[in-house]
């Protein structure tokens, strides 16, 4: 249970709780990946920005999911070095690609001018979210990664290399980190342990310091890394 929320973080939950109810009525209106049966071959491809967690956060994340490995081993479950959180998607995955080399070297310029103008901020891991499929891990944030979002649509948006994915918002981005992919039935049993972890888990504020563009399939398999930029130090070092 999460308190002394912010209203930010407030308004974040709301639109969590929107792609919930969307989720039960098979109505969902944000843009989702299909599956397919190898993920790891997968031709499809995104441009998109990420933030690869620590490795203190990613062992917690492997601990979480030990026990749905156990139920469903047929799954796909990101290994560790695949494990993000997307900070800015830029292009939806496609094959062919929905983007070009002017467009990659477009959003690196961009990136370049606008991460280190920003600040590093928290993420408030508070629950599990099973979508039709893939399961993921889901935080609020401080208001600063709206921020960050914002700037980044603008200038993508003026060198023509807008975000062609839909969202359920405009505001209130939230983080989610995907934990496992499917391309197979989910059991009710899984289902239940999925429940079960979210209401027992509690993860400590996790700081988000670093922003990495990449080119990759869905799950992060050989990821080409344009760059990576370091967040602004801040408030956060003196708490």
């Amino acid at each position: 249970m999460m308190i002394n929320l912010t209203k930010h973080q407030e308004k974040q939950i709301e639109v969590v709780s929107k792609i919930e109810k969307q989720i039960e009525s098979n109505s969902l209106t944000v843009s989702t990946v299909k599956p397919v049966e190898d993920f790891i071959n997968d031709k499809r491809l995104t441009l998109t920005s990420v933030h690869f967690p620590s490795e203190f956060l990613k062992n917690k994340i492997l601990d979480l999911v030990k026990p749905l490995k156990e139920i469903s081993p047929e799954f796909y479950y990101f290994p560790t070095e695949a494990l993000h959180t997307t900070i800015k998607n830029i292009r939806v995955i496609n094959d062919p690609p929905n983007f070009s080399d002017e467009d990659v070297d477009k959003a690196k310029k961009i990136f370049s001018d606008v991460i280190p103008n920003h600040y590093k901020f928290k993420i408030y891991f508070y629950k599990l979210l099973l979508f039709p499929n893939n399961l993921a891990l889901i935080g609020t944030t401080d208001e600063e990664l709206d921020n960050i979002i914002f700037d980044l649509d603008k200038k993508l948006k003026k060198s023509n290399v807008a975000d062609d994915k839909q969202y359920v918002n405009s505001k209130y981005f939230f983080c989610n980190i995907t934990l496992a992919r499917f391309s197979q039935p989910i059991s009710e049993e899984f289902r239940k342990k999925v429940k079960e972890i979210s209401e027992k888990m509690k993860f400590e504020p996790y700081v988000v310091d670093s922003v990495s563009l990449l080119k990759t399939n869905v799950v992060l398999h050989e990821p080409k890394i344009i760059g990576t930029w370091k967040l602004k130090s801040g408030k956060l070092d003196c708490e």
